[in-house]
């Protein structure tokens, strides 16, 4: 994976963060058909699972109640139309 620690911030290339971004607004339906075709296309045998770090689940604790600071930027809706997915 190429990626760059700057100030202890990750910094991925510019496909995979589009793919995260992509993804991240997604509702979950549409997630998980991504995530399914990730597992049929790559093999993810020797992928490690990790425990969520006590910031992490924080952040996703504040996403799900509705904080502000933790909702997408951008709507799917708005995502479909600039790449012209529709």
């Amino acid at each position: 994976m190429t990626f760059e620690i700057i100030g202890g911030m990750i910094f991925v290339s510019s496909v995979k963060e589009r793919i995260i971004g992509a993804v991240s607004i997604m509702n979950d339906k549409d997630a998980e058909k991504v995530w399914q075709l990730i597992l049929a296309t790559f093999s993810l045998a020797g992928a490690e699972e990790e425990e969520a770090l006590p910031d992490e689940i924080a952040a996703i604790k504040a996403y799900q109640s509705g904080d502000p600071e933790y909702q997408p930027t951008y709507l799917h809706e708005d995502v479909i139309k600039k790449f012209d997915l529709s």
